[in-house]
């Protein structure tokens, strides 16, 4: 697959998707586009070739449209969630592949697939919603897992504070082999540091499939 594989009009439909997903909820809107764009900055950083960094991107952006499908009273809840709507909460990987499902007639959305699924599963298998372990779960969702989880870690939410950038690179480290790929967090903390210069994310941003046009459009 190249470039000339991704379909013009898959722009249109991200916008789309995203639109509702911000009327939905503004902070799930921000948290897709971080990670979309961090995804797509960590397969550069891995060699990957531009195409997979554009499956990437929109893996990324896509990988919690589903939360559209999860109750108000328990996405917008300002506060910790008890059990059972921790249980609600772990059906929108699957919410959101059956949002994207339709497209999968197109070769460019069938690539997107793995890493809005398998985004939650974990190195030693105690992931969900398939309980998937080590290389079985795909590369993409692997990236995604480690971008999605620093970046919920280190944004505010209702009930916490963010949590300090140290104390963060520190959860990663702990976690590697576990919960993370391990040389996905070592490759990730060492390009941490040149996602915050000024000129290489205006450089990066210029090179953004979709990202780019989605928050200008918003």
């Amino acid at each position: 697959m190249s470039w000339d594989d991704i379909p013009d009009w898959s722009k249109q439909v991200a916008n789309s998707l995203l639109v509702s997903v911000k009327e939905k909820d503004l902070h799930t809107f921000q948290h897709c586009c971080r990670v979309g764009r961090r995804a797509r900055q960590l397969g550069k950083a891995l060699g990957l070739n531009e195409f997979e960094q554009a499956v990437l991107e929109y893996s990324g952006l896509f990988h919690d449209v589903g939360k559209v499908g999860i109750p108000d009273q328990i996405l917008l809840k300002p506060g910790r969630l008890d059990t059972s709507e921790i249980e609600v909460m772990k059906s929108h990987p699957l919410k959101s592949v059956s949002i994207i499902e339709p497209l999968s007639h197109n070769a460019f959305f069938r690539f997107i697939m793995p890493g809005i699924r398998y985004h939650h599963e974990r190195m030693d298998g105690l992931g969900y919603p398939h309980g998937l372990s080590g290389e079985n779960i795909p590369l993409n969702a692997r990236i995604i897992t480690v971008v999605d989880t620093f970046d919920a870690m280190t944004n505010a939410r209702s009930y916490r504070k963010a949590i300090p950038l140290e104390k963060v690179e520190l959860e990663l480290k702990n976690f590697s082999g576990t919960q993370f790929d391990a040389q996905l967090v070592k490759t990730f903390l060492e390009l941490l540091p040149h996602l915050h210069n000024e000129k290489t994310q205006h450089q990066e941003s210029k090179e953004e499939v979709v990202v780019s046009h989605i928050l200008k459009a918003a």
